[in-house]
């Protein structure tokens, strides 16, 4: 059965581009509709009940899009973000388990697009309970946007998603293509996400990537030794490594905590 979409977005070329795009290279999803704006966009919300919508945030009021999702109380559909906007996408979309697409339109990020709707609805559908979750990303993306930075951040898992504050992490491990992700509490999860994903959103933060396959939050080095090779101390007891070609910058680091 085909994914029934909803485009909405306040310019006409825009929405027809789209609608070829995903016709063209992602079978799987059917447009249902297309609106112009947010009034016009609830009513055919109510009218199609759309698995996913795709969202221009920045229609004539300047945020339009997200009052759309403020207005709506049942959102019993997928959000994909389209905006022109690269910094939206690294501080608020990153830090949360909501899909978006960058202004032009990529076809293979349109196709990996088409993947993730086609993974999260699974999830949600063998697993209802995490509604509320996404619910919760959706809101968090939003206040994101809107303040430019969060302190938050959505990992998504196999059963589902966790909502966690970032200063709860202590260090992040490469493990080939995902991440595993280390908290205070000496819980773990893991991540579909890259390390540099997380390199990438958490820039200017008090993270340091340490080693290829570590980025640790500074807050929890509690002892530098150089023993036997270079290695940060943290406050479990975990013992990081330091590549030899970021010494000099760690030390540096270290004597401006």
């Amino acid at each position: 059965m085909a994914i029934k979409a909803l485009i909405i977005d306040d310019e006409e070329l825009a929405r027809e581009n789209l609608s070829m795009m995903i016709e063209d290279f992602v079978p799987s999803i059917e447009i249902i509709g297309k609106a112009w704006n947010k009034e016009d966009a609830k009513e055919k919300i109510i009218a199609f009940s759309p698995d996913v919508i795709f969202l221009d945030i920045c229609m004539p009021s300047g945020t339009e899009g997200l009052t759309l999702l403020d207005e709506i109380e049942n959102k019993n559909f997928l959000v994909v973000f389209v905006t022109a906007f690269k910094e939206y996408a690294l501080k608020a979309f990153n830090t949360n388990a909501v899909h978006y697409i960058l202004k032009p339109i990529d076809i293979d990020e349109l196709i990996d697009a088409g993947k993730k709707i086609n993974e999260r609805l699974e999830i949600l559908k063998n697993h209802p309970e995490n509604q509320l979750e996404y619910k919760k990303s959706l809101e968090n993306t939003a206040y994101s946007i809107r303040n430019k930075e969060s302190n938050r951040l959505t990992i998504s898992h196999s059963r589902g998603m966790k909502i966690v504050t970032i200063s709860d992490i202590e260090f992040i491990e490469a493990k080939g293509n995902c991440t595993d992700i280390y908290f205070k509490d000496k819980s773990k999860y893991t991540d579909t996400r890259t390390l540099k994903t997380y390199e990438n959103l958490l820039s200017g933060s008090q993270f340091f990537r340490t080693h290829k396959s570590f980025f640790v939050n500074t807050a929890y080095i509690k002892e530098y030794i150089t023993t036997n090779g270079n290695i940060a101390v943290l406050s479990s007891g975990k013992e990081i490594p330091i590549a030899r070609s970021k010494t000099k910058e760690f030390v540096t680091l270290l004597k401006n905590l």
